[in-house]
């Protein structure tokens, strides 16, 4: 490689021409009367993010140990400075007032509003109410020939409520049984038969 090579421009102390390359400006304390080298940096203050003081190692000591961000600020704008810093001072909403909040808003009234008057409803969905849909009919029981024959025992059709269903037991039995009709016994095979089909249904969840 020759020695006059452009790779050794960059480590040369003396240039081409003899002359000595310049070294960079120092840059000097920043202290008012030093007249050292400022080696080190230290921020400015608050409102001056990214802006710096220029000190030598005895001054950026002395500079940092009474530095105070919040020099000048009140109590409060102290608490609300370090409120806003728990969310790195980015805005925030309060909840439901964003827009978010706003749509979910919209939903809600849309869902309340009475469309009975004005939707024309073919499968009766919404049986006239307020946007809601009817509840489904409870399923029908299928009710065996065992059942049925209980049911026509008791003198009912099989669409009656356990309430109901013990309703018409006490009157069957009031009526057939023996102590109502003076003591006469000849009802008995069919007050048998009622309370037969009464525990048969018990038994099967009907009462």
């Amino acid at each position: 490689m020759k020695l006059d090579s452009k790779l050794f421009d960059g480590i040369r102390i003396k240039s081409a021409s003899g002359k000595t390359a310049q070294k960079p400006a120092t840059q000097l304390c920043s202290w008012a009367g030093c007249k050292a080298e400022g080696t080190h940096k230290a921020p400015k203050g608050r409102n001056r993010e990214g802006q710096f003081h220029h000190f030598c190692i005895d001054h950026v000591r002395l500079y940092n140990k009474n530095y105070n961000y919040f020099s000048g600020m009140g109590d409060e704008d102290v608490a609300a400075y370090q409120k806003d810093s728990l969310t790195g001072h980015r805005p925030t909403w309060t909840m439901g007032v964003n827009s978010a909040g706003e749509q979910r808003e919209r939903v809600k009234s849309h869902a309340a509003r009475d469309w009975s008057g004005g939707v024309q409803d073919p499968f009766d969905m919404f049986d006239g109410t307020a946007g809601r849909m009817k509840e489904p009919a409870k399923p029908v029981r299928h009710i065996k020939t065992l059942e049925r024959k209980s049911f026509d025992t008791l003198e009912l059709d099989g669409s009656e409520s356990s309430v109901e269903i013990k309703a018409r037991y006490k009157s069957l039995v009031k009526i057939y049984h023996p102590d109502a009709n003076g003591g006469d016994r000849s009802f008995e095979d069919k007050l048998r038969e009622i309370i037969q089909a009464y525990n048969f249904l018990k038994a099967a969840g009907f009462c």
